[in-house]
């Protein structure tokens, strides 16, 4: 049976050929708008970088994130999950392995990540920073997670 890791590599190898692959998602960091362990993200072949996309990211210590880019720098990319309070992580541009562009429920269901109505809902919930955790409370408490 192939790890985690094999995967991944296999995954990130197809993309790069320009397939598109459905990869779930563990752990918690891009809560709420990806939810681990229960969604799965569609992966593309990155053609461009903008602040704002979710990204599956080699970030600096060679660990793969699937996060938010919350900043670009020249060669440099900031990136931020979504249920994270303060912490950032960074890679260089080529660190960058696919663009996620959609969301992929528990039915099969897909929805995007992108358009006027989730930018929109991404934009404030990164400014929402200071108050992120009760927020975050909240959501958990509702969706019973």
């Amino acid at each position: 049976m192939p790890t985690d890791e094999q995967i991944l590599s296999e995954a990130i190898r197809l993309v790069g050929e320009g397939v598109q692959v459905t990869l779930p998602v563990n752990g918690r960091s891009m809560y709420p708008f990806i939810v681990g362990g229960r969604e799965s993200v569609v992966l593309v072949k990155p053609l461009e970088l903008r602040v704002g996309y979710v990204v599956l990211a080699q970030v600096e210590g060679g660990r793969h994130v699937v996060h938010r880019i919350v900043g670009i720098d020249d060669d440099r990319i900031t990136l931020m999950g979504d249920g994270n309070l303060q912490g950032r992580e960074h890679c260089k541009i080529d660190g960058v392995k696919a663009l996620a562009v959609q969301v992929v429920g528990e039915t099969g269901k897909k929805r995007p990540l992108y358009g006027f109505c989730g930018n929109l809902c991404a934009k404030i919930w990164y400014t929402a920073r200071p108050v992120r955790r009760y927020l975050l409370k909240i959501f958990r408490v509702v969706k019973g997670l």
